[in-house]
């Protein structure tokens, strides 16, 4: 006998469990394609303010 036959679910089908969050987010490809743009903008903005105050103000 077939176990998959007694089963209550199909074998193509997924149970009804929530999509944790962390999932969703990453599945979104805008979302990745925002991300991969604006964190290393806000980085080298970040790092560039840090350099420009780390000069010795000339006397």
């Amino acid at each position: 006998m077939d176990t998959a036959s007694t089963d209550s679910t199909p074998a193509n089908e997924v149970p009804d469990e929530p999509i944790p969050a962390m999932q969703q987010l990453l599945d979104n490809p805008f979302l990745l394609l925002f991300l991969g743009i604006a964190m290393p903008t806000v980085l080298y903005i970040v790092w560039g303010v840090m350099e420009i105050v780390g000069i010795p103000i000339a006397k």
